[in-house]
């Protein structure tokens, strides 16, 4: 499919800001440039920062709760488009795009809902001997501003989890998606003005990291900094962003483990969904699979079947289970790690196979814990089974990276499923689902390397972005 290539401006306080240097957005596919975005320096940030300072917010509770659900209405009303264009700039294939837009809507049409909710607690004065005939009340007040920076891999939820609470919440925010994938943001910055969001309340900035990301770290008004994406920057951002509130979504490891009294066609099912969907580009994919001894030939043989049966290649294609990965560097990343795995014991059952972004799905057991492949977080639709004796091995594997975010179990054994959820050192454990399966609403975060702060989820980020307020009062 052709897409029209789109010439796009910075959006500061709702003003639509260019500038003379353009970054080019490129295919992951094929190359072609999908569109530009403006180079933005230091002063646009600072500028739409002051908007935001400036603006006091007074929606209601009820017009948030319009603005959002509004805003959710239009992504169902526009999922063909805004799903084309996150296949254009991400190389994700039309299924997984389609799937990210109707996530979208969950994010913004939940956050509706919390807004109609109150947040406020009240406390008795009078339940000790010291006590006095008083009540403690708690109110919830947005902060000065909130700075958001996102990763390529959902150019649409990735920015609705940060934006929809920060509105549920009447705050504003300035985000910097990243050059990769900015083109999505953009247009949901204009869905949320067109669905009534006052302009000062969301600001879109975009240029290159080494131009702008510290002023969005370390610019005053920034009360708070959230960020998703990788380990590195995520403690760069934690060093350099000083004392502010931070709140990290980080990397994944994570781990879907089969135990030996399982149903390896449903274990073999969950850890297809989970290692290729959004072509492994998930901090929540199945990045390694531990599979009991016992049962691991024939877990094997079903996991290498199904793979075999996908689809791989032109995104556009509505046919296509997968489409590409974000650059030809990392496939070519991918398909090094794991020629090193097959180095160092693992057996290569299927795929590995690249041409320029487009990374086959790939199956390789017998895999070392500690190489690379598994050790790292490989950001890409790789299955590699690490093979176990007992639980006390695969927990141990589990937990031996320095990732902590989320698990999959496969297994009905009662005491094996309560010592998982208790000596996983991960933040969410599921059993019999993938470690990626979540509401948008319940809260989602992991510890370790993991992750640092509030956790996400919309009920979490809008605490998060809020300062706590207590006041008291007489009362007979």
């Amino acid at each position: 499919m052709s897409v029209q290539i789109r010439v796009e401006a910075m959006r500061i306080a709702g003003e639509k800001v260019t500038t003379p240097d353009v970054v080019e957005v490129r295919s992951p596919y094929n190359g072609e440039v999908v569109g530009t975005i403006p180079k933005g320096q230091v002063a646009h940030v600072q500028a739409a920062f002051r908007a935001a300072a400036a603006y006091q917010p007074t929606l209601s509770r009820h017009e948030r709760y319009e603005i959002l659900q509004k805003a959710a209405d239009i992504l169902v009303a526009r999922k063909e488009e805004i799903s084309d264009l996150i296949t254009a700039e991400s190389g994700l294939c039309k299924k997984d795009s389609l799937y990210e837009v109707g996530r979208a809507y969950d994010v913004f049409s939940l956050s509706a809902r919390l807004c109609i909710m109150d947040d406020g607690e009240v406390y008795s004065c009078d339940i000790t001997p010291h006590g006095k005939k008083r009540k403690i009340f708690t109110v919830r007040e947005p902060l000065t501003a909130i700075s958001a920076i996102t990763p390529f891999n959902h150019p649409l939820n990735q920015v609705a989890h940060k934006v929809a609470p920060s509105i549920a919440t009447n705050n504003c925010m300035v985000l910097k998606p990243t050059e990769k994938t900015p083109l999505t943001a953009l247009l949901l910055a204009d869905i949320l003005y067109d669905a009534g969001l006052p302009p000062a309340m969301f600001s879109v900035v975009t240029g290159a990291p080494e131009d702008i990301a510290d002023e969005m770290l370390t610019n005053p008004d920034a009360e708070l900094v959230t960020f998703t994406g990788g380990v590195p920057i995520g403690k760069y951002i934690a060093e350099k962003a000083g004392y502010k509130r931070k709140v990290l979504e980080l990397g994944g490891n994570d781990p879907l483990i089969v135990m030996e009294d399982a149903d390896l066609d449903k274990a073999s099912d969950l850890a297809v969904a989970g290692a290729y969907k959004n072509s492994g580009q998930r901090c929540t994919a199945v990045k390694r699979i531990l599979v009991a001894d016992s049962v691991a030939d024939r877990f094997v043989d079903l996991l290498t079947e199904k793979t075999a049966v996908l689809k791989y290649g032109n995104p556009f294609d509505p046919e296509m289970d997968m489409g590409t990965v974000i650059t030809e560097q990392s496939a070519k990343l991918f398909e090094a790690r794991v020629n090193d795995a097959v180095a160092k014991g693992a057996v290569l059952k299927y795929g590995n196979k690249r041409d320029g972004a487009v990374y086959s799905p790939t199956v390789v057991d017998h895999v070392p814990f500690d190489c690379d492949l598994v050790r790292e977080e490989t950001f890409g639709p790789v299955a590699p089974v690490i093979r176990f004796t007992d639980i006390d091995d695969a927990i141990r594997i589990s937990n031996s990276t320095a990732f902590g975010l989320s698990s999959g179990v496969c297994t009905d054994n009662w005491p094996h499923i309560q010592r998982f959820i208790r000596d996983l050192r991960v933040g969410t454990v599921n059993i019999w689902e993938v470690p990626g399966y979540r509401i948008e609403m319940s809260p989602f975060g992991g510890i370790k390397d993991s992750g640092l702060g509030y956790k996400e989820g919309v009920l979490e980020a809008m605490k998060s972005f809020t300062n706590l307020k207590t006041y008291s009062l007489p009362w007979e």
